[in-house]
């Protein structure tokens, strides 16, 4: 794995809303389609330069509608030029069958899960042949993969994914900290995922992302370690300190584009965003 140079731009990835229904724990949360175009576009503006993307029904449940994700997409290129818009494949609430019918409208990149892991109410199943499927799919659409490594064991089902030709062998892992009944937010655990990486990824681009009030801190612990990119935003963090709500997800960039000045860094541009992370 190539370390980012210390003067690398970051590239800030914003997870406006995720599939949990939590507008009514904070008002902020974008539930629909033009909430999360004007959110994303007031993040963009703050200097975000990806878009993590769910869509909800009208009741806020999670949805697998393909026009709904295509409708978030074309509000962004239109209002954020330059974004990466990088669709979830997630399941919590989703037929299976369903997760990757919005890949046909060619997002930029999409979430790939590449094995199953406990959740704080249910198993967050990725069956090894749904995984094939999709990043089958997201080869044959153009769209690049965000490998989502919620445990060691998944950065070796990116390496199988790499030896079928299915995914390319520089690609992008997140590492997921602080998921309840998941893999907690420890220092030396990153370390441990960054190590393993490195040995059978050695070309990948890299980020973490912190969960709630794990947020900022596994954000300095990558910063530290030189990543790629790092994830904020509402869908993992409603809070900025324990008393006080986020006011939007444009506040949650502003604080991760301070912690990136502090690191001697710089927020990376769209098209250096694009660069970094290897998309036209």
């Amino acid at each position: 794995m190539a370390a980012s140079r210390s003067d690398a731009p970051v590239v800030i990835a914003v997870a406006i809303t995720g599939s949990v229904p939590r507008k009514k724990d904070n008002p902020a949360v974008p539930v629909t389609v033009t909430e999360q175009i004007e959110s994303t576009q007031q993040a963009f503006e703050a200097g975000a330069t990806l878009c993590h993307i769910h869509v909800r029904n009208d009741d806020e449940s999670p949805s697998s509608d393909p026009d709904k994700f295509a409708a978030v997409q074309e509000g962004l290129r239109k209002h954020c030029p330059g974004m990466i818009v990088q669709f979830s494949t997630g399941g919590r609430g989703r037929d299976p069958a369903a997760r990757g019918l919005s890949l046909k409208h060619r997002p930029d990149m999409a979430s790939l899960s590449t094995g199953s892991v406990n959740f704080p109410t249910i198993v967050y199943e990725n069956a090894a042949s749904l995984v094939t499927d999709l990043a089958s799919q997201m080869k044959a659409y153009g769209v690049r993969p965000e490998i989502e490594i919620f445990d060691l064991s998944h950065l070796h089902g990116a390496k199988r994914l790499v030896e079928a030709g299915l995914i390319d062998a520089q690609p992008h892992v997140q590492f997921v900290l602080g998921v309840q009944n998941a893999m907690p937010a420890e220092e030396h655990l990153l370390d441990i995922l960054l190590t393993e990486t490195r040995r059978i990824l050695p070309e990948a681009t890299w980020t973490a992302a912190g969960i709630g009030r794990n947020q900022a801190v596994v954000m300095e612990w990558a910063l530290a370690r030189g990543a790629d990119a790092v994830r904020t935003g509402l869908e993992d963090n409603i809070r900025v300190t324990k008393d006080r709500l986020a006011s939007s997800n444009a506040e949650l960039v502003g604080l991760a584009a301070e912690a990136v000045a502090r690191h001697g860094r710089r927020v990376a541009t769209p098209a250096e965003a694009r660069a970094a992370l290897r998309l036209a």
